[in-house]
């Protein structure tokens, strides 16, 4: 499964980790401030640091959870309990694989993503219905949801077996959703992987008896920095207006298993609870300077771009006020997701900054 997602470092994290692991020695506490889909931190974890992610969005903690707080394979010793009476379990797998093998045998219905994210559905705020995934994954979505709340409602499932059981919907999802790249809007027309069925996989976990070496927390970067203590602090922020919350409302919305108002042509979940200052060219400074002032920690690694909304000049001057800065550079890919006329290569800067 891939995961379609600005700003991703997956192509780019082992020039990331290095970086780190050039200013941070290994044991040592890093942390990982917007940590997206996870990459890094999950690296980090392997590299042998301690490691503090957090992000905005619930979707990321979830993930987060996945890549940290694992050191043996789930058990989910109430659920079995409870679907052995209902499902008939193979004796050949693991306790996680036929959780895995029940979702994916549970009844579609036509629920709130058929509804409002299908063609075949009538959404509530528009005529037009959308076309984000096909209306058969669409009614999958519906049942799998329907039975991982039922689950949680009624204390089945552990805080951690149910962050694995939505990230893994989140990440089948994802992985048959009718986008271009992001959630922003949907293709015209149903094709390539959107066309093939949905069906959850079990995660390859990443197990280590280290699990109380890492903390995931959720919250806006700003007012979580002070909470924060850490020997260096990874720092990757949006760099373009795009407001994450909403290129990836859907995603956003599988992660907390709501169903909120679809609002509008692309079915926007109301998001203003997580709008990001680092989006916005006025605001990105005082952000900054609240990370750097509140935290305790010293060094700081951040990841920026030349599409940045602050030219790399800026960005410099902006952080001289605390400390010395070095900058690395380097050719990347960008990130598209339509027929953007932009170059196919743009530049990448790791900027550090020791107070």
């Amino acid at each position: 499964m891939g995961y379609r997602y600005i700003g991703s470092k997956v192509k780019i994290v082992d020039k990331v980790i290095n970086k780190i692991s050039e200013l941070c020695m290994e044991g040592g506490t890093v942390c990982d401030l917007m940590s997206g889909t996870g990459v890094v931190s999950s690296e980090l974890r392997k590299r042998n640091y301690k490691v503090i992610a957090n992000d905005l969005m619930t979707y990321s903690y979830h993930h987060s959870i996945v890549n940290l707080k694992f050191s043996k394979q789930p058990e989910f010793n109430k659920l079995i309990n409870y679907i052995s009476n209902k499902f008939e379990l193979d004796s050949n797998k693991s306790p996680y694989e036929n959780v895995i093998n029940f979702l994916n045998n549970t009844k579609p219905i036509q629920g709130y993503f058929w509804k409002e994210f299908s063609v075949e559905g009538t959404p509530s705020n528009t005529g037009k219905s959308r076309n984000y995934f096909h209306p058969e994954n669409a009614k999958k979505i519906d049942g799998i949801r329907y039975i991982i709340n039922i689950l949680w409602k009624e204390q089945l499932l552990s805080n951690h077996e149910y962050s694995l059981l939505q990230h893994d919907l989140i990440m089948a999802s994802n992985d048959v959703a009718n986008i271009a790249g992001t959630y922003g809007h949907y293709m015209a027309k149903l094709n390539g992987r959107a066309l093939s069925s949905i069906r959850l996989e079990c995660s390859n976990l990443f197990l280590k008896e280290d699990i109380d070496n890492h903390i995931v927390m959720q919250g806006y970067a700003e007012k979580n920095a002070s909470n924060i203590q850490c020997d260096l602090c990874y720092i990757d922020p949006p760099y373009m207006k795009r407001q994450y919350a909403a290129n990836y409302h859907i995603l956003e919305t599988l992660a907390r298993g709501d169903e909120p108002e679809a609002i509008g042509i692309s079915g926007l979940r109301p998001w203003r609870e997580q709008y990001s200052n680092f989006c916005t060219k006025t605001k990105i400074r005082q952000s900054i300077k609240d990370i750097v002032e509140n935290m305790n920690c010293n060094n700081f690694l951040i990841s920026y771009s030349e599409d940045g909304l602050l030219s790399i000049e800026d960005f410099q001057t902006l952080l001289s006020n605390f400390g010395d800065i070095y900058i690395d550079s380097f050719i990347h890919k960008r990130f598209k997701s339509n027929n953007s006329r932009l170059k196919n290569e743009l530049t990448e800067y790791l900027i550090y900054l020791q107070k």
